[in-house]
């Protein structure tokens, strides 16, 4: 059974930084591509950033908002992706979402403040 389980949201004044962790069990990360997405009104889901599988070269892509300030990595050993944010905006405000991209299987979700 595939599970992916976010965590590392909360409250941050801008420009602080923040990084998130999502563990996948059932699944190894290395052989997916892995994405994190954000939520936008209309409920719907925004791609914030991507890493390829390994075969795919481990390539990333970024959402123009916010290349330069986010970092997406991988730890295979730790089954474990993270998005690594700094120089954070009020409007980068948002549930985060972990995902295997092209897929059904989701995260539940973590929030993230940005607010003074």
């Amino acid at each position: 059974q595939v599970q992916l389980v976010e965590s590392g949201g909360g409250l941050v004044q801008p420009g602080g930084s923040l990084r998130l962790s999502c563990v996948a069990s059932g699944v190894t990360i290395n052989d997916y591509e892995m994405a994190w997405y954000r939520e936008i009104p209309g409920n719907r889901r925004d791609l914030v950033a991507s890493v390829s599988s390994i075969r795919d070269g481990s390539s990333t892509t970024y959402a123009d908002s916010v290349k330069g300030r986010f970092t997406i990595s991988r730890d295979n050993a730790k089954n474990t992706v993270y998005l690594q944010m700094n120089s954070l905006k009020p409007e980068d405000t948002s549930v985060y979402y972990c995902s295997i991209r092209y897929s059904n299987f989701w995260g539940q979700g973590t929030q993230v403040t940005v607010s003074s």
